[in-house]
């Protein structure tokens, strides 16, 4: 025996790879993401305004010169092994405005990342944006068992920061240098959430996404911030 601090013992079976499958919310489906997206995507992405192009300023890739440069993408980043994608379709409008995916998937660690999140400038700060990114997380925790629940990104990008705060990841840290993104230096800032931090931050984007925390012109009552608080008090 050794007196030296070590680790709770933990559940070590793996856990299953998420399947590529449709979820569905009351804002938005996901569906698996397929070129024959590529149509919606085009058009969501406004591609050549400065407002779209924006939107990639952050992403590893785009934005993209054509429509068959966006389905080409779109037909390999679909089939990735270590990501599963989903184009995110806004039950409003019925038209496909980003995708996200789940990766990094470590089934022995039982760790998984939410990322790859790119949604249209149309579709940003909505509920079904919101809806969007719940989904995928409650479907690791809950359906498949993963306990850590991993967000990260380029540190120089405060909305995607601010973004992480608000759903509930816990900031870890920053690795400088960790990437070469572009042609760039990418420092990557850390976030997550673990297994039991998962149930009030469950609680909380379901009492958010709950009807009644919508007024009539479809603006939220009460932020996830504010649900928070509200339960923690």
């Amino acid at each position: 025996m050794t007196d030296l601090p070590i680790g709770p013992i933990v559940d070590v079976t793996p856990r299953p790879l998420p399947p590529r499958t449709a979820l569905r919310g009351t804002h938005v489906h996901l569906e698996p993401l397929h070129p024959r997206h590529t149509a919606d995507l085009w058009q969501a992405a406004e591609t050549g305004t400065p407002r779209g192009d924006a939107s990639w300023t952050y992403m590893g890739y785009g934005p993209f010169a054509s429509q068959d440069a966006l389905e080409r993408f779109v037909g390999d980043f679909a089939t990735q092994h270590d990501s599963v994608a989903w184009a995110v379709r806004p039950v409003a409008t019925g038209r496909v405005t980003g995708w996200l995916t789940l990766m990094s998937i470590e089934p022995k660690n039982a760790a998984i990342e939410l990322g790859n999140i790119w949604f249209a400038p149309a579709m940003q700060r909505t509920a079904a944006a919101t809806e969007a990114m719940f989904l995928p997380l409650r479907h690791a925790a809950d359906d498949l068992g993963y306990r850590r629940l991993v967000w990260k990104c380029n540190a120089l990008n405060a909305p995607s920061r601010r973004a992480a705060e608000r759903l509930g990841f816990t900031f870890e840290g920053v690795h400088r240098a960790h990437l070469t993104v572009k042609g760039r230096r990418r420092d990557t800032a850390w976030f997550s959430i673990l297994a039991d931090e998962w149930p009030p931050v469950r609680a909380a984007f379901l009492a958010w996404l709950d009807p009644a925390n919508f007024a009539a012109d479809g603006t939220a009552r009460r932020s996830i911030a504010a649900i928070r608080a509200s339960q923690q008090g």
